[in-house]
């Protein structure tokens, strides 16, 4: 029997890319020749796309997107890590525990107040994704460091470290792979909330106000194609991360099913 259809198997790399190519390819074939009534075709996506590239700016929207994007990221990664590292201490758990249940809180009011307390709209539409962003990233990395064990601290105890020399070679340093997974897990966050605050906060554009704008007119063939866009970017984002966590953390798999 193929390896494709025994369960817990893990086929070739070769075989799984094979495999997905020709998925994509059937699903393609399927939306080209057969289309949905509703959902515009394969050829009306791609003219959308060009004329959107050629005369809308997406590029220029995207960039001015993925800017912000990388910003919030930047911003959330370094809190969440301040915060989760805290929690190391237990004075300051319920610090981490309390942000991590804001991640229950929706935007809408929210982002009112913070319009009152911030002066321009971009630091309103940085605040909302530094703050979406860091709840979720909190909550991740949290897990990450109480799952330490007590041989791992124990381990570096016997090597002749204190308490603060066990916390900086076991938590920091040893789990920084599972944090940058964690932030790559979570990257996805801050693209669902750019393209809402970019429709709030509409001064400096962005895919999201594109996007927005596509929908507001029923151009849906323009709805797609800009959806089809932010896949691709954070299907390379996560490529890109996965490449960074093999050059820097070359052994983070090992052991690892």
């Amino acid at each position: 029997m193929s390896p494709l259809f025994i369960p817990n198997a893990h086929p070739r790399r070769a075989t799984l890319a094979a495999l997905v190519a020709g998925q994509v390819l059937a699903l393609l074939a399927l939306w080209l020749f057969y289309p949905l009534q509703l959902f515009p075709s394969l050829g009306d996506v791609f003219r959308a796309l060009g004329d959107l590239i050629t005369s809308q700016g997406l590029l220029q929207e995207l960039w001015a997107s993925l800017l912000t994007a990388f910003q919030a990221l930047g911003i959330a990664t370094v809190l969440a890590l301040f915060i989760s590292y805290l929690t190391a201490l237990p004075f300051f758990r319920p610090l981490a525990f309390a942000a991590s249940k804001l991640r229950y809180l929706t935007l809408t009011g929210l982002t009112f107040f913070m319009a009152l307390l911030l002066s321009s709209g971009h630091q309103v539409k940085l605040s909302v994704l530094v703050f979406g962003a860091t709840v979720y990233l909190v909550t991740g990395m949290t897990r990450v460091i109480l799952g330490t064990t007590q041989e791992e601290l124990d381990h570096a105890r016997t090597l002749g470290l204190g308490e603060w020399g066990s916390f900086w070679q076991v938590v920091v340093r040893g789990k920084l792979a599972d944090m940058l997974e964690v932030v790559r897990q979570n990257f996805a966050i801050i693209w669902t909330l750019i393209t809402l605050v970019e429709t709030l906060y509409q001064s400096e554009g962005g895919i999201g106000l594109l996007l927005y704008k596509q929908n507001r007119y029923l151009h849906l063939d323009g709805v797609v194609a800009i959806q089809l866009v932010i896949l691709a970017v954070g299907v390379a984002q996560d490529y890109g991360f996965e490449a960074v966590k093999k050059v820097f953390f070359p052994y983070a798999e090992l052991g690892k099913m």
